[in-house]
């Protein structure tokens, strides 16, 4: 009998990430699920337990707001599971108005992207041979990234253009780590506009619940399960996969030497200040 595979996905206990968990269970596969909420997370975890075929789920409580969290999470799953065959970073958040982490980051950026740049720096011996998704979206016309000011000023916030700027910082990501990690399939996905509770602490909850135009979590889940299961030569190393092939987004954005300046710029801003 061939073993399960192991699948790690951040921000499982709703939304597209709970789906996507459900489905692959449902598969065979074992999957981890992270989540901040231990309620939410609790609930989440039975509902992917009843999905299942026989593979026990896995948990973990973590709050990407919070750096010391996610080394948690490290040390949990390098300590649990010998083999991860995916890690989907699909933990999202907006913050409407400014704040600061407890690390000094700015909040969106650090739990939309930051966190899980230290997520997969610290898996990635485990993930050789792998792959890692990463939940963004399909780049706006407007979009700006500058890797040298990935914490916004507080004075001139706003929290779409914040959340759009750790999306993209998500599909430079993959970009880079397919540059540097070339023994890791990295992927970034635009999974559609979503019903999902991103927006459940500010206005924009109503947006994501009630919108006609918005598809179901369900449906967005199987883009990223393609993403987890596609074979290798299937998929390009890099690249941003919305419901069919590449998309490429624009290279004044996405180019080669953000990317590099994004990942120069993000190992400064997670350095363990203990060490």
């Amino acid at each position: 009998m061939t073993e399960p595979r192991t699948i790690v996905i951040t921000g499982a206990s709703s939304g597209i990430g709970l789906a996507a968990a459900e489905q692959l269970a449902a598969r065979g596969d074992r999957v981890v699920q992270v989540g901040r909420d231990e309620r939410r997370l609790a609930v989440a975890v039975d509902r992917v337990r009843a999905a299942g075929r026989g593979a026990e789920p896995g948990q973990f409580q973590a709050n990407f707001e919070r750096l010391a969290d996610v080394r948690a999470l490290a040390d949990h799953l390098l300590s649990t599971y010998p083999e991860i065959d995916v890690l989907a970073n699909n933990a999202g958040m907006v913050a409407m108005s400014y704040r600061r982490t407890v690390d000094g980051h700015e909040a969106t950026i650090q739990a939309n992207h930051l966190g899980h740049f230290l997520l997969s720096k610290l898996l990635r011996e485990r993930l050789r041979g792998s792959r890692i998704v990463n939940t963004s979206v399909r780049p706006g016309p407007n979009v700006r990234l500058d890797p040298d000011q990935l914490d916004r000023d507080g004075q001139r916030y706003n929290g779409i253009a914040a959340y759009q700027t750790s999306k993209a910082a998500n599909v430079l990501f993959a970009m880079e780590a397919a540059q540097r990690w070339p023994d890791i399939l990295s992927l970034s996905l635009h999974p559609g506009l979503v019903r999902t509770d991103i927006g459940r602490d500010t206005a924009l909850r109503f947006v994501y619940r009630y919108a006609p135009f918005l598809i179901s979590p369900e449906k967005s889940a199987r883009r990223l399960v393609r993403l987890a299961v596609a074979a290798t030569e299937e998929l390009t190393n890099g690249a941003l996969y919305g419901p069919g092939n590449p998309i490429r987004p624009d290279p004044r954005v996405f180019n080669a030497d953000n990317a590099a300046r994004l990942w120069a710029a993000s190992e400064s801003a997670i350095a363990d200040p203990a060490t």
